[in-house]
């Protein structure tokens, strides 16, 4: 059956290394789009860190899709939530005193703001803000909004300390929640239903689409549950291992336009 849903993470895949998307790529997603084809951008970033993306690409409307943090929700480009599976308050002050406990860095994004009880900011957190487009705020623990919805948390720090922390992560957090290493100096921490495959598979169902009608083009970690979702699952040439034994296509890298001659393979048959 042909593709008619494309799923494309974003940093590693769909930008360059300086964060960009080439013209040829920007030319191939707008040809496989004016044949009706979904161009689904999955990503951990919220949406106000793909919004440029989108308008680049030219990809606007109510029936246009966009997965954010990491499977969190499943929004409309214009920003209307049809699918959500975030975090409570509760949620947030045991992972909180987990940071503490494991002395990591630690912030929470909500759909509008980056919350941290980190007097002493890490400079990854500063740095999300910037490539999400979002401000930061201080609040201690007690400050804390009770009411808020909270997509993801982030523990954030140095490669290595970041490597070593995902073995001291206790058993009863790892059964609660889903742990996804999205970047060698972040472990994200989700609801327990939240993950790219989810809600990849949950937008198909909403839009009564098959597997056999999915790509998914992915690198990292974060990407591995919608690689196994789409029937088509391709990994970039720079994708982890993982990755590349879960596709059924290793495309070039994120330098060489792989996005676009998957696309032209899969899709347009070029």
């Amino acid at each position: 059956m042909a593709i008619k849903l494309v799923a494309i993470d974003l940093d590693g895949t769909l930008l360059t290394d300086e964060k960009q998307i080439t013209d040829k790529t920007v030319t191939v997603i707008k040809q496989a789009s004016q044949k009706g084809v979904k161009i689904v951008l999955c990503t951990g970033r919220p949406l106000t860190g793909v919004a440029e993306h989108l308008k680049k690409l030219g990809l606007a409307g109510s029936d246009q899709y966009v997965i954010t943090y990491n499977g969190a929700l499943v929004q409309t480009i214009e920003g209307h939530t049809i699918i959500r599976h975030t975090l409570n308050y509760n949620d947030y002050t045991d992972l909180e005193a987990l940071s503490r406990k494991l002395r990591s860095h630690f912030h929470v994004e909500t759909e509008n703001h980056i919350y941290t009880a980190n007097k002493n900011l890490s400079p990854y957190t500063i740095g999300e803000s910037f490539y999400v487009r979002m401000g930061i705020r201080y609040r201690a623990v007690s400050e804390m909004p009770t009411s808020l919805k909270i997509p993801k948390g982030m523990f954030i720090d140095p490669p290595e300390k970041i490597t070593a922390l995902r073995h001291k992560i206790p058993q009863t957090f790892l059964d609660n929640y889903y742990f996804v290493q999205s970047e060698p100096y972040f472990l994200e921490v989700l609801n327990k239903s939240a993950s790219k495959g989810h809600a990849l598979r949950d937008l198909a169902k909403r839009l009564k689409l098959k597997p056999e009608n999915l790509m998914a083009i992915g690198d990292q970690g974060n990407d591995l549950s919608m690689l196994k979702v789409a029937g088509t699952p391709v990994a970039m040439a720079n994708a982890i291992s993982e990755a590349k034994q879960l596709a059924t296509f290793i495309t070039a890298s994120n330098e060489e336009d792989g996005v676009a001659k998957a696309i032209q393979k899969f899709v347009l048959g070029l």
